[in-house]
């Protein structure tokens, strides 16, 4: 991913609420399941983490991204962004595709 990439989803995602929670259980296998199922909906989502959480963000931020094979985009204060193309269903065309960040509603 690009910094033009990055910066085009991070702009996108400052219109989006929070679709997922993350609470004191922290990463459950069903939580990430949840996860998985909202990226190949939305393929760009903010996940809220509440303060009962007391686990390091940047740290669930990774191992999140990991397990479901997606990509931070930012993470600010108790919230990440994470970003998944959807190859079937794309609805986000990133700068760096040539498609000049256009999306698709």
């Amino acid at each position: 991913m690009t910094t033009k990439d990055r910066a085009y989803l991070k702009g996108l995602a400052q219109n989006i609420q929070p679709v997922l929670s993350l609470g004191k259980s922290s990463l459950t296998p069903e939580f990430v399941e949840a996860t998985a199922e909202a990226l190949k909906a939305r393929e760009l989502i903010k996940i809220n983490v509440l303060k009962n959480c007391l686990d390091d963000i940047g740290t669930l931020a990774i191992t999140l991204s990991e397990r479901t094979r997606s990509e931070v985009v930012q993470i600010i204060g108790r919230k990440m962004v994470i970003y998944k193309k959807n190859n079937e269903n794309q609805k986000i065309f990133l700068p760096s595709e040539g498609a000049k960040g256009k999306t698709k509603k």
